[in-house]
């Protein structure tokens, strides 16, 4: 269980600005790979157009390049293109086809503008082709998830109220949550304190949510059981029993008239 930080990275009006500009720019980017994903597309295709759009608009991915002590090779992909038990951090390349019956879960993140920008992240999850029921209940349920979790985010709540809504909610669905992965804030870097679980931790309830603290809130949830081994590249994160997984992500603030969603496609 990650440490509690109250380090709050707080934002000026003017960072929110930027933060929404880029937002609104990401939100397009992955709208547009959406309609591409179908039978026969390839991950690296869908790599290739959204790094081009990304750096097109005057921004850089946010994940390409990443590192951590965890992986022994950078991140090598704008996207995470995570394909059915794949929970999330799956690369885009080596390429993979498309199938029918897939469900994709695509996560990308962009510092906008390139020089001196603010990162803002983004997932969402779609069906190739026709899938399974269980598949499309696991993803209007995830995405349900996200919804409830953004109107968690209130003046005066506290961090674990967002877990604990998410939590019971997909609970009660019949799914399970993921632990071994959370939310976080974003801005400066496209990983920031505090951690945003989709799960209760009592230790967050001292934790209160200020207004200029972007947060990317972001349910992964699977149809099994909530364990999840991480494969062999180092990178990509899949649940331990083999069973479905899906992600929805948005990256939020909480300003003086409430809730503002920065990376809005994830509502549609």
């Amino acid at each position: 269980m990650p440490q509690v930080s109250r380090v709050m990275h707080i934002k000026t009006d003017e960072e929110i600005a930027k933060m929404r500009e880029g937002g609104k720019i990401l939100s397009d980017i992955l709208r547009r790979v959406v309609k591409m994903a179908r039978p026969g597309i390839t991950t690296e295709d869908l790599d290739r157009f959204a790094e081009s759009r990304i750096l097109g608009a005057g921004g850089l991915p946010a994940f390409k390049g990443y590192t951590t002590r965890y992986a022994s090779q950078p991140f090598p992909s704008t996207l995470c293109t995570s394909l059915n038990a794949e929970v999330v951090h799956a690369p885009a390349v080596p390429k993979r086809a498309l199938k029918d019956g897939d469900l994709l879960s695509i996560d990308i993140g962009m510092r906008y503008p390139a020089v001196g920008g603010l990162y803002t992240d983004m997932a969402t999850t779609v069906a190739i082709g026709k899938v399974s029921k269980e598949a499309l209940r696991l993803m209007e349920v995830t995405h349900e998830a996200l919804k409830i979790g953004i109107r968690a985010v209130r003046a005066g709540a506290s961090i674990a109220r967002i877990g604990r809504t998410v939590q019971d909610y997909v609970e009660r669905e019949g799914f399970s949550v993921v632990r071994d992965l959370v939310g976080h804030g974003v801005g400066h870097a496209v990983h920031e304190d505090p951690y945003v679980p989709n799960y209760y931790d009592a230790r967050l309830e001292e934790v209160i949510i200020p207004e200029c603290l972007p947060l990317a809130i972001e349910p992964m949830v699977a149809a099994g059981g909530p364990a999840v081994r991480t494969a062999d590249d180092g990178w990509t994160v899949v649940t331990a029993d083999g069973r479905l997984s899906a992600h929805f992500e948005a990256t939020i603030v909480l300003g003086k008239k409430g809730v503002e969603i920065l990376t809005p496609i994830v509502l549609l």
